[in-house]
């Protein structure tokens, strides 16, 4: 039944009725960066944000688009004793004709709806939430930086309320919105990255959570970046077993000539439930598949694999793939302390099919591409 279980006998309580969205300008603008090029990612935030209550008896509340502010939960709230949350990352962008664009927010909806299911908090209708989060970004949108690698980005996140410690499905939830200008993740080009392959800590196990955008999937992993950090490494790249998951907090994507000669495009496949089923990923599949120049797989493939291909120059290229970079770049990969070189274009300081899909997508974002509907003008009214 997924995200939608609960429509049959209550639709009413798990609809958001946009229309009905409440605008509350703030009275105190906050200050606004003067220089584009210095934004930090995640570090300043714009004048509003969304906030949608629910309760079990009641359903979702009214959309309230207010000025930005802590939120006041109960200490109780199950949230801070038991990681009753999710979220997003999504990003706004303005074209060459001053259009405001979402990229795939649809797709964001329905993961952030599969997420929420898997923890037992309340979903959503699709539609209700996106109409309410245009709302949010127009209150914004002179917020958004103009220019190609500019944009807003956008983080909702869903919480249990709950004031209750014992554990068990949310009677109450707050999803809110806020928002953040960001600058290209790579501000002077392309830097690519040393991975360490950890053959000892684990990111998501079969039958677990690793499929889904939980916070508690992120915690962990921090302790073991940050040991990867200070022996000079960029990432960590997670496996299971032999088995190649995901790259730091992207998915993984190596293009490589296989031992029979065909060139292939792989990155893990999403059977198991360990790999984050990413809106750039998704993207890059559908593009090279429609490219037709080469084998696009999901399947899963392993460390050895990798350094089989590396020592006998199949490997071509490797990148991982997220919404904040859109793909970055692998120069090299550290396993059981010998170091294997990726190939890189020292002209591109990436590999071509690196580079071309940050171009297309890019364009695709920006509305430099007709006729795709990936990306969404936000009507503005």
């Amino acid at each position: 039944m997924g995200a939608y279980r609960f429509f049959a006998t209550a639709q009413s309580l798990y609809t958001i009725d946009a229309s009905k969205t409440q605008v509350q300008p703030t009275k105190t603008p906050r200050e606004k960066y003067t220089d584009k090029t210095k934004l930090l990612f995640g570090k300043e935030f714009t004048d509003h944000m969304l906030e949608i209550e629910w309760e079990a008896e009641k359903g979702w509340g009214t959309p309230v688009i207010s000025a930005y502010h802590d939120l006041k939960i109960s200490p109780a709230a199950s949230v801070l004793h038991y990681g009753l949350e999710c979220f997003e990352g999504m990003k706004a962008y303005k074209d060459d004709k001053g259009n405001v664009r979402l990229f795939r927010p649809y797709e964001n909806a329905k993961r952030l709806n599969r997420s929420a299911d898997r923890l037992r908090l309340p979903t959503f209708n699709e539609e209700g939430f996106v109409k309410s989060l245009e709302k949010l970004v127009l209150a914004d949108k002179d917020w958004i930086p103009e220019g190609k690698g500019y944009s807003m980005y956008i983080r909702p996140t869903l919480i249990s309320t709950q004031r209750t410690l014992g554990v068990g499905p949310a009677q109450t939830a707050l999803l809110f919105v806020i928002m953040s200008p960001v600058g290209p993740y790579y501000p002077t080009g392309f830097k690519p990255v040393k991975l360490l392959a950890d053959s000892l800590n684990v990111r998501a196990y079969p039958g677990g959570t690793g499929g889904f955008k939980l916070g508690g999937n992120y915690a962990p992993t921090i302790a073991p970046q940050a040991e990867a950090a200070a022996k000079g490494f960029s990432q960590i790249l997670w496996l299971l077993g032999d088995k190649v998951t995901e790259v730091g907090t992207m998915n993984m994507f190596v293009l490589w000539k296989t031992p029979s000669g065909q060139t292939e495009l792989i990155t893990p496949p999403l059977t198991d439930g360990t790999i984050l089923p990413g809106i750039t990923r998704d993207s890059i599949l559908q593009l090279s598949k429609k490219w037709g120049e080469f084998t696009v797989s999901e399947r899963d493939f392993t460390i050895q694999e990798v350094i089989a291909a590396i020592r006998e120059n199949r490997m071509i290229e490797a990148f991982g793939a997220g919404t904040a970079a859109i793909v970055s770049p692998i120069e090299s990969i550290s396993y059981k302390g010998t170091d294997y070189k990726v190939p890189i274009d020292s002209s591109l300081n990436s590999g071509k099919l690196t580079k071309r899909l940050l171009d297309s997508i890019l364009a695709i974002q920006y509305g430099e591409v007709a006729g795709n509907d990936w990306s969404v003008v936000v009507p503005n009214n």
